[in-house]
């Protein structure tokens, strides 16, 4: 079940959940917009409604294979009399249904599906619909768009992943080859190894180059060089698990820098994004 996630709707917060894909929204909260100290209350008098029942009914009919619904009909029979009552959990409890849930804990309370928390909705007041509505698919058009950019940022990454293995060198070396005094040097972190291999110089070094430049080395790198830093990471924590020196492994991270760099940068996709 996915983590509990809140709207806003007329200075109420309304909690809801995933399940399956599908929406669930507390009940509870929506009808603290009619009585904040007797939500409960306000459940009971909608369920005592013989519509309300028909169309909760109906409802589980459709989506649930086990709704029981001998006992549905004849909580549908009593509904709408002036001794009849009933609250979410017997009605849960009777018929098996799933489109109400309870829960307990910190977030706890009555929840429903999307359509039949819409429905409750539309008996409270047409206007709170109308809100509760608008703030539910603004979150669903929120999430869409960030699950179509991690799509986008994922295809991207493919391509370019595709070109660093397929392409060949094809030009000057991008970066230089360190030197074997550089090959030889223990630098202070990690993190000044993968400078040296794809930039050259170290933190410092290039701090001391550029004194008034803002930020850091990686600062100011490249679209290309930033996406080959990334794969370095990934490299020379296998190196490290393999128990080569450090020396060693600036070598072969000099080369994969040099190897990827020139791929990257005859790659169409990259300059696309530019």
């Amino acid at each position: 079940m996915a983590k509990n996630k809140k709207i806003q709707v007329e200075g109420l917060e309304i909690v809801l959940y995933e399940d399956n894909q599908q929406d669930f929204i507390s009940l509870t909260d929506i009808a603290r917009y009619r009585d904040s100290e007797r939500s409960d209350y306000i459940l009971q008098n909608w369920l005592r409604n013989r519509s309300t029942i028909e169309f909760i009914g109906l409802w589980e009919t459709f989506y649930n294979p086990d709704f029981n619904s001998i006992e549905f009909d004849g909580i549908k029979n009593m509904s709408g009399s002036n001794s009849f009552s009933l609250t979410p959990k017997r009605w849960i409890e009777s018929t098996n249904a799933i489109g109400i849930v309870s829960k307990t804990g910190r977030y706890g309370g009555t929840f429903a599906h999307k359509d039949i928390a819409f429905e409750f909705a539309t008996w409270l007041s047409a206007e709170f619909k109308f809100y509760l509505i608008k703030e539910f698919q603004r979150l669903k058009d929120d999430e869409n768009n960030r699950l179509q950019l991690d799509w986008d940022l994922q295809r991207t990454i493919s391509k370019i992943n595709y070109h660093i293995h397929t392409d060949a060198i094809k030009e000057n070396l991008v970066p230089k080859a360190i030197t074997s005094q550089q090959a030889g040097y223990v630098y202070a972190n990690e993190a000044d190894l993968l400078n040296v291999a794809l930039f050259g110089i170290t933190a410092k070094e290039w701090r001391d180059a550029n004194p008034d430049a803002a930020g850091n080395i990686r600062d100011h790198a490249t679209l290309e060089q930033l996406v080959v830093l990334s794969n370095m990471e990934s490299i020379n924590a296998l190196l490290i698990k393999q128990g080569l020196l450090q020396g060693e492994r600036l070598l072969q991270l000099n080369q994969v820098a040099i190897t990827q760099m020139k791929s990257l940068i005859q790659n169409k996709a990259i300059k696309r994004l530019k």
